[in-house]
């Protein structure tokens, strides 16, 4: 045993004082640990750290670290991730503690020794760090692919109404609140990381999402339109949203029904992208109730079917608040060319643009025949 191994063993316990020091000032993780766990678990692994490189320096010749040194070093990497101690974190201690002790041995090696006991240490560190970051990063893809599992069976749970809460312990979650339920349909399928990352830097939090369905809770003040607006961007395409709101976690199930039928309203609807909720579609969700009534209403346009630039002029006047003026605008024609195309609508479907009852009775068949198709209804009225 070496001189210089003694007096590098008698400075242990004051260097692994100044290493928790350090993290806890320099490393945020360590700065909001209690100091209990500083003092405790931190300490003890910093010291274990400081035997190795003991045993290093005692050993001397041979490699720069036994393999069942490096054996422990990966059995503790692989630990604290598991305590969901981030890999910064890690490094940032272990960079913390070879300063620390590099700074030791100026103080207590012989000039013969220093170079010598200086060469062992970034031996140490040269083998010691790429297995600690793998063995880190393969831990938290374990940790991250469990953590995803087990959110995906909350996320299952808390739509189907089954128990919940047993989960959501598990997945470190709180569902209790109100919460938005959103339903979103893409262009084409994105990403699926991509759109959970965006979720997740939106609302800060990590989102519990529904990869197949496209089915996500978000905390009961998020906001919606902003966040599809973003993942719009993020994206690179337009997106439909529908929300729903959930007061309890019971709820959930109703909501996810809601933001579902609004969704699908929208998109047979050929509403544009954004953000709906059955406020915005109210009249149309009504209408849109299986039966009879929906393909009888469908069928007052009958009439226009050998006719679609009438049936255009109907709709864009319907669209524009029955307003000519707009119509005859965005139509690119002349106010006496509405006018006849009007009256031609009045006369072969019998309903009056001019009187209002038989206005919202056109309205709400425009309506019904794009949720119906035109070829659904056609001849079934009777």
């Amino acid at each position: 045993m070496s001189d210089l191994h003694t007096r590098m063993a008698a400075r242990v316990g004051d260097l692994t004082a100044v290493v928790v020091a350090r993290c806890a000032a320099e490393a945020p993780f360590y700065g909001a640990l209690p100091r209990a766990t500083l003092q405790g678990e931190v300490a003890r692994s910093i010291a274990a750290v400081h035997a190795l490189l003991l045993r290093a320096l005692r050993d001397g010749g041979g490699g720069p670290m036994s393999p069942g040194d490096l054996t422990r070093l990966i059995e503790w990497s692989a630990r604290r991730a598991e305590e969901r101690v981030p890999l910064d974190a890690v490094i940032t201690a272990y960079l913390i503690g070879a300063e620390v002790w590099w700074q030791t041995l100026t103080e207590v090696a012989e000039p013969g020794e220093l170079a010598g006991a200086g060469g062992r240490l970034l031996a140490c560190l040269h083998a010691a760090l790429p297995a600690v970051v793998l063995a880190h990063q393969n831990a938290q893809e374990d940790l991250h692919s469990e953590d995803k599992r087990v959110r995906r069976a909350l996320l299952g749970a808390l739509l189907a109404g089954r128990p919940y809460e047993e989960l959501a312990d598990v997945a470190r979650v709180s569902v209790a609140g109100e919460h938005e339920v959103v339903a979103f349909a893409f262009e084409s399928d994105p990403p699926t990381r991509l759109v959970q990352s965006s979720l997740d830097a939106f609302t800060g939090i990590p989102v519990l999402m529904d990869h197949v369905s496209w089915i996500a809770l978000l905390p009961g003040s998020a906001d919606v339109p902003g966040l599809v607006a973003r993942l719009e961007k993020d994206v690179g395409q337009s997106v439909r949203a529908a929300a729903a709101r959930s007061s309890v976690p019971a709820a959930v199930p109703a909501a996810a029904q809601e933001a579902g039928r609004v969704l699908d309203l929208v998109r047979r609807l050929g509403r544009p992208p954004g953000c709906y909720r059955l406020d915005d579609v109210l009249l149309e969700h009504q209408i849109a109730r299986p039966g009879d009534g929906l393909v009888r209403l469908a069928a007052k346009l009958d009439p226009l079917e050998e006719h679609p630039f009438l049936l255009e002029t109907l709709r864009v006047f319907v669209e524009r608040g029955l307003n000519r003026r707009r119509t005859a605008s965005d139509l690119c024609v002349h106010r006496n060319t509405l006018d006849y195309r009007l009256q031609r609508v009045s006369t072969l479907t019998g309903l009056d643009l001019a009187v209002p009852a038989q206005a919202r009775l056109i309205q709400a068949a425009l309506v019904a025949r794009d949720l119906a198709g035109p070829a659904d209804h056609r001849g079934i009225a009777g």
